[in-house]
């Protein structure tokens, strides 16, 4: 059995896929995962979020 492998989604992007990828590792819809994102930025004065998409979407590779 093949260990599961993080990727950026291309069925569930709206930006570029961090979080239907996200969703889709851990069995989640997206919009879930959407909403917890924004409020994980919210909550954490906008910056650290906004610079974790920017890093997750620059280090997790896109789906084939």
């Amino acid at each position: 059995m093949e260990p599961k492998k993080l990727y950026r989604s291309r069925r569930n992007a709206i930006i570029s896929g961090v979080c239907g990828g996200i969703a889709e590792y851990v069995n989640l819809d997206p919009t879930v995962v959407r909403v917890l994102f924004v409020l994980f930025t919210l909550v954490t004065a906008f910056f650290p979020g906004v610079l974790f998409y920017i890093i997750s979407m620059l280090i997790i590779p896109l789906e084939d």
